[in-house]
């Protein structure tokens, strides 16, 4: 597992949640440092570890601590590079979504090397279906959080169900009720200094 998504989750436990809960997690996750580096590769067991022990300390589901930090990836200013590099997908949600297939290619070409899930689109009689196949089990859920986001940030009202697995992958069904339901949020194509 590439490091910059073990990097993510442990940024998202500890901005959300405090660096105490953090630090248990880390720990009962026998992580030799309390702190991912980014560049660095990772067994996947190292990632499951820390995943098995934060949903324990929260309480709550795997599924559900991959969707909020779905959610966390586009929402969170200290990770606006991920938010920008989706929303080079296009100007609306209906075009975003038609984009995702390309979104793994835009990752290589930002940063070589990086491994991201593949993503395939569907078109169905109530809308979409995104499958999502990557090493880690639950990738389905860290898109729906993803997209939820980036509904979100389009101004877009869509309904998102995790369809279970499939031969191919995580089936996600998206329902795009309306394409603009509010005004999107702001984007700018440059970095401010």
């Amino acid at each position: 597992m590439h490091g910059l998504f073990n990097r993510a989750l442990q940024c998202f436990l500890r901005d959300t949640y405090g660096s105490d809960l953090w630090h248990r997690v880390a720990r009962d996750a026998h992580l030799a440092l309390p702190d991912f580096e980014s560049m660095l590769q990772y067994d996947i067991a190292v990632t499951e570890d820390v995943l098995r022990a934060a949903s324990r300390h929260l309480g709550r589901t795997r599924e559900s601590v991959l969707e909020d930090l779905g959610n966390h990836l586009i929402a969170s200013p200290s990770l606006d590079a991920v938010r920008r590099l989706l929303l080079f997908g296009g100007v609306g949600f209906r075009d975003f979504l038609h984009s995702l297939e390309d979104f793994p290619g835009r990752c290589q070409l930002a940063l070589p090397g990086v491994d991201v899930p593949h993503l395939t689109l569907r078109e169905d009689e109530d809308g979409y279906v995104l499958i999502c196949s990557w090493e880690l089990d639950g990738v389905g859920h860290l898109a729906m959080g993803l997209l939820r986001a980036m509904a979100d940030d389009y101004g877009a009202l869509a309904f998102l169900e995790h369809l279970g697995p499939t031969p191919e992958g995580e089936a996600v069904s998206i329902r795009l009720v309306e394409a603009q339901l509010f005004a999107a949020r702001p984007f700018e194509l440059s970095v401010r200094a």
